[in-house]
């Protein structure tokens, strides 16, 4: 038994010990033979990476050749045209540079000579070439030959074909539209489809069982360059206190190395001269990024097969998105047409307008001392543009809104099951390893609960806790210096206001067009609210560095942890700085102002600001499209006009060699490289954009056409981008969108709230509707049958001018004549009455019906939701059906082979035990 072990097991290595432990069991014999018989399997089909040690203390390292660039542009191999180029590591060398740090340059030459040993020993291929146009620059080629990419694609658990996809396409229930649907859809024949196929985690001992037509073909380019990345990741090149440095981002964030990337295929304005070139970046910046291409889809194969999963799924969802928002769009132009051509129906706007009403009711002064007395027909034109958008439309829209959301949320879940079945991302079961920031920290040493053995860790537990603490002091701070940002825009509203109502003119005179517009509320509105945007931005740019500093203070361990971390904090940051002014004016502006006679002061000095007759709607409206179309356009000039000026100047300075012809790897060298957190900002920038087209939208039916056409350009510019101004990213596994997922979740559910209470508390909908039904007609009203005339008389209380408090009387108010009396926007009762300005009845049934309102809204839209959650099943009967016969094909085609070979091996076993028993009596027995 011992013979045979040793006969099976030699040559194992550090494997013998582990085998060995699995024969000392106290079963019976056949049993334990069976066990042994699996453990020496299961061993014999796993490739054991070497762990060689070749740090920058030893003198024999491993160098690659140097080679002289052979002429051919567009080549993707080795200069013998056989080796394909998985990835390229750039440096400077250090002994053409014009530098005294001999030292420091003589230790990162050492450094990087151990690396570069250290990659050919664990079986890469290396080819170093000298730059043509600066010969201080080396490129490093790097190839990574079959074994090592079958050993890696084992280990990191990468899916790969099993055989054809024999599930049958259903076809489309709208079979009449197909030829629409053609016209979007990108030419078949340029791109053509991708074949689907059944896949399984790669296993090197069942490589017959894959499906292997061709050996170079097997491993597209974009999987082999996340190989080698892998790979590249996780070299060591010192060894310090028993704490190892490894992986090509510490090197390239400490100079060693300028630059590491995978490369493009080929020029993106033409196709490459090589026949064996794909050409898919030409066909990506064609069918994709051109803007001849704006109307059709997505090529989003071609992009997941070029980028990789994790820019795919961002694409995908960015579509989608883009197509949900068009059901929105038509359905808030709808809402907003309604409005418009309704707005000559409006009873109170035309008696704000009128001068035998509006213009004999006398306003009162909204300031002490410098603001007048003033006439209500001066906000005329703000009342006809309030009656668009609030409107019985501006109801419908946001009930209909609440349940978009909902369904766009439910179908994207669908939508990302297919393409995690399709893209190979069900079961990720990569183990993500630990960032080398955190691997850098790690200097105390604990006992591994799970393991048992020792592990080094950055802090202990209360190092952890202190960390925590001082992270969460600082996003509170920063918070806390937003909200005073905020109360800083609310101080001007209300100093400017006076300044504006004491020098624009007080009667509309019909000769200039600008005064029927520009009233005190409008030009404070206007002015506040594009201070407010240069605030956010500037607070955007200086918090953006400052979560990072935070975020790296944190130390989290893996980089889906940072980023994770990082998208909570930048998040709450943004929220509350877009955010915060709009539910100022939505919630709080004229709420809480009192009345002319006892009116509310901000830090004992200002007058609290005043909504206009009509309410604050329209000023929200106003601060939403300047947010909205501000940000907009800054984002867009901003990633369309820096990398390409940063690319411009890099050409400016390389002209004097521009005659020369530069191979494919310098050529993306000198593109812009992506930042470290690739697609976060570009994320964060749509999750903004759907919190302004869910929070806000009952005020601005008009923000899903703007978030729409955004969008649609949104796709084309970052395509763009990554096609032609970027270097090409190492392609990434994703299975989902991530943290943004839960964020729009809880966006979805606070939309509903927000929404209801725009309605209820910002708009006039409600006193409107009040007064139609119960205060028009008697007991309250006068008149014999339901109307809304008389509404503007009976919102506006009465106020006696000689009540008015010693730091009122001065008001200038002698242009208008001396009056008594004058009105101001309240639910109260009259001079003279026993409960003079106390709030009137009409004031309790408003505040009654707004409650009502709210809990009806919200309860009816929730239970749309849950219903629509419950009714739509995250994945499609047709997804299941494909898992589960990918799982019936693995099980078929491996495990059952599997058990045949292991049948057949125990059977080879059985007659080795056979015959060395029989060898071991025969001579007893003679």
């Amino acid at each position: 038994m011992i013979e045979i072990f040793r006969v099976v097991t030699k040559g194992r290595g550090r494997r013998v010990r582990s085998v060995k432990n699995s024969l000392n069991c106290p079963f019976p014999l056949l049993f334990c033979c069976g066990m042994f018989c699996a453990a020496v399997l299961e061993n014999l089909g796993q490739t054991i990476i070497p762990d060689l040690g070749s740090l920058e203390s030893q003198h024999d390292f491993r160098t690659p050749e140097f080679e002289e660039f052979n002429g051919k542009s567009d080549s993707l191999f080795f200069n013998d045209g056989q080796r394909r180029i998985d990835f390229v590591l750039v440096y400077e060398d250090e002994s053409r540079k014009e530098t005294s740090k001999k030292g420091t340059n003589e230790k990162q030459r050492r450094k990087r000579q151990a690396y570069e040993s250290n990659l050919i020993c664990h079986g890469l291929q290396l080819e170093a070439t000298r730059s043509v146009l600066d010969d201080k620059l080396v490129f490093v080629k790097v190839h990574a030959p079959w074994e090592v990419l079958c050993t890696y694609a084992e280990i990191m658990h990468i899916k790969l074909p099993l055989k054809p996809n024999d599930l049958k396409n259903r076809s489309s229930a709208f079979g009449t539209l197909n030829w629409f649907t053609k016209v979007l859809s990108v030419d078949e024949s340029i791109i053509k489809p991708e074949q689907e196929f059944f896949t399984a985690p790669f296993e090197k001992n069942r490589m017959n069982d894959f499906y292997i037509v061709d050996r170079d073909a097997f491993f597209n380019p974009a999987t082999r360059s996340r190989i080698v990345y892998f790979i590249l990741s996780r070299v060591k090149y010192q060894l310090i206190n028993n704490v190892s440095k490894f992986g090509i981002n510490r090197l390239v964030n400490s100079g060693i190395y300028k630059a590491a990337f995978p490369l493009h295929d080929c020029k993106f304005r033409r196709q490459s001269e090589d026949p064996s070139c794909p050409n898919e970046r030409y066909l990506l910046y064609r069918e994709w990024a051109h803007p001849r291409s704006i109307y059709k889809k997505q090529p989003l194969d071609l992009i997941r097969k070029y980028y990789g999963e994790k820019i795919g799924i961002y694409f995908a969802w960015l579509g989608y998105y883009t197509q949900m928002l068009l059901l929105a769009a038509v359905v808030g132009v709808a809402c907003f047409l309604y409005g418009y051509l309704n707005q000559d129906n409006c009873t109170w706007s035309k008696e704000v307008c009128h001068p035998d009403i509006g213009g004999k009711i006398i306003m009162c002064p909204q300031c002490d001392r410098l603001c007048p007395f003033w006439k209500l027909n001066i906000t005329c034109e703000s009342s006809k543009k309030l009656c668009i958008f609030d409107s019985f439309g501006t109801l419908v829209f946001a009930v209909f809104m609440g349940v978009w959301v909902t369904l766009f949320l439910e179908f994207w879940k669908r939508r990302q099951a297919e393409l995690e079945y399709e893209w190979d991302t069900v079961e990720l079961q990569q183990e993500e390893q630990a960032r080398p920031e955190y691997e850098a920290r790690c200097t105390h040493i604990v006992i591994n609960e799970i393991t048992q053995e020792e592990e080094r860790i950055p802090f202990t537990a209360w190092g952890k806790c202190i960390r925590i603490t001082l992270c969460a002091s600082a996003v509170f701070f920063w918070i806390l210096l937003i909200i005073a940002s905020v109360i800083g825009i609310i101080v001007y509203r209300l100093s400017v206001f006076i300044v504006f109502s004491a020098k624009l003119p007080k009667n509309i005179n019909g000769t200039d067009p600008i005064q029927k517009y520009l009233t005190p509320q409008t030009a404070t509105s206007i002015t506040a609210s594009i201070i407010s945007f240069i605030i956010i931005m500037i607070l955007n740019t200086i918090y953006e560095k400052v979560a990072i500093m935070i975020t790296n203070f944190e130390l989290p361990r893996t980089q889906t942890d940072y980023e994770n971390s990082l998208t909570m904090k930048m998040f709450l940051f943004q929220f509350v700085n877009y955010y915060s002014s709009c539910f100022y004016i939505a919630f709080f502006k004229g709420k809480f102002v009192g009345y002319p006679g006892d009116p509310v002061y901000w830090l004992g000095k200002y007058r609290n600001e005043e909504c206009d007759p009509g309410g604050c709607l329209l000023e929200l409206t106003t601060q939403l499209t300047i947010i909205m179309g501000g940000k907009a356009i800054w984002n867009n000039i901003q990633e369309v006009l820096l990398p390409w000026i940063m690319n411009l100047i890099g050409r400016f300075h390389r002209v004097s060699g521009s005659e020369k012809i530069t191979p494919r790897w310098e050529q993306d060298y000198h593109l812009q490289p992506m930042g470290k957190l690739g697609l976060f900002y570009e994320y964060l920038e749509m999750i903004i954009q759907f919190g302004f087209v869910t929070l806000f939208v009952a005020s601005f039916p008009l923000a899903p056409l703007l978030a729409l056409v955004n969008n649609i350009l949104e796709i084309r510019v970052d395509a763009w981008k990554l096609t032609t101004q970027f270097r090409r990213l190492v392609p990434e596994k994703a299975q989902d969108i991530g943290a943004w997922q839960p964020i729009m979740q809880g966006i979805a559910i606070l939309a509903v709230v927000t929404n209801a209470m725009i309605i209820a508390f910002t708009s006039d909908m409600i006193p409107r509707l009040v007064y139609y039904w119960s205060f028009s007609v008697p007991p309250y009203g006068d008149h014999t049958s339901y109307t809304m005339e008389g509404y503007i008389n009976n919102t506006l209380s009465i106020f006696k001018v000689a009540d008015f408090k010693n730091k009122s009387k001065g008001n200038p108010y002698s242009e208008l004549g001396n009056h008594t009396t004058c009105r101001y926007r309240d639910f109260r009762y009259p001079p003279g009455h026993p409960q003079e300005y106390k709030h009137n009845i009409y004031y309790w049934h408003v505040i009654a019906a707004k409650l009502a309102f709210i809990i009806v809204m919200e309860h009816v839209i929730y239970s749309v939701k849950f219903f629509i959650s419950y009714a739509i099943p995250d994945v499609s009967k047709r997804t299941k059906s494909k898992i589960q016969r990918e799982k019936y094909l693995t099980q078929k085609l491996l495990h059952e082979n599997h058990l045949k070979d292991m049948t057949k091996n125990m059977g080879v076993i059985a007659e080795r035990m056979i015959e060395a028993v029989d060898n071991n009596l025969r001579p007893k027995l003679e």
